[in-house]
């Protein structure tokens, strides 16, 4: 038997949409793709013209406080072409950035990163296109 799975979204619930989707849009150049609206809950699909792998907002209407993250939810990461320009665009966007970190491993650069938050805390890796990190 051989099987063959295709990761196709991650998904994250967020108390406001609308600045959700701004977040996003203006961090990472992710435009909604699909929008399904239901009685209690709305579901965004988020993505880029870069590949299909979508981020899922979910917004359950009546939840009032923010969501807790407990110890289990690590982060998402995304690879962009230079991380220190991209750090500085986010200074500028006022998203609070993390600074650039690097780890070094057999003598040579492994991973360029910093880490970054969005409007409901949940932690975004931005990895620099790098070794495995294409």
């Amino acid at each position: 038997m051989n099987i063959v799975a295709k990761a196709i979204h991650t998904m994250i619930r967020v108390l406001d949409l609308d600045r959700s989707v701004d977040f996003y849009k203006r961090a990472f150049g992710l435009d909604v793709a699909d929008r399904f609206d239901f009685d209690d809950f709305t579901l965004a699909y988020l993505r880029n013209e870069e590949n299909d792998f979508e981020v899922e907002l979910t917004w359950n209407h009546d939840q009032e406080e923010d969501y807790t993250h407990g110890s289990g939810y690590g982060h998402v990461a995304m690879c962009v072409e230079d991380c220190a320009a991209e750090r500085a665009r986010f200074e500028a966007e006022g998203f609070n950035p993390g600074d650039v970190k690097e780890f070094h491993r057999d003598g040579g650069l492994m991973a360029r990163f910093f880490f970054v938050q969005d409007p409901d805390g949940y932690k975004i890796e931005v990895l620099e296109r790098h070794g495995r990190y294409t």
